[in-house]
């Protein structure tokens, strides 16, 4: 006699709700190029309060890891002449955002600046890196 298997029955509202977890736990990163310079004892760092803001709506994602970059006090030595790659996962971006700012807020001059990244269905970029004056 074959054993009958019934799907269990969830509620809409939780599957939503379950939905919107999901989406909420999608992580961005973003692999950051510091270009080469002709300066010796570059230095670099990056600050907790660096966030991707999307551009139609006030929704800012947290820095949650950084590879290869020190954060804050700290400083990173720059190889000279050489393109130093570093990166950054952040807590993922609105469904419906399409394009975002990679923006470091730090109390001084100098904060790391990457304006209108195109949104792409991977979530995984490849930026430059400029410095905000």
């Amino acid at each position: 006699m074959a054993e009958t298997i019934t799907k269990p029955i969830i509620a809409k509202e939780i599957l939503e709700s379950l939905q919107a977890k999901a989406e909420e736990e999608k992580q961005v990163i973003v692999h950051c190029c510091f270009p080469a310079s002709p300066f010796l004892g570059n230095l670099i760092r990056i600050w907790h309060s660096t966030y991707l803001f999307d551009n139609n709506s006030e929704h800012r994602s947290k820095l949650i890891h950084a590879e290869n970059i020190t954060i804050y006090p700290n400083w990173t030595p720059v190889p000279f002449m050489r393109d130093f790659w570093f990166t950054l996962v952040f807590s993922g971006l609105p469904k419906d955002c399409q394009s975002f700012d990679l923006k470091e807020l730090i109390p001084e001059e100098g904060g790391f600046y990457v304006e209108s990244i195109k949104r792409n269905s991977s979530d995984v970029y490849r930026v430059k890196i400029s410095e905000s004056f």
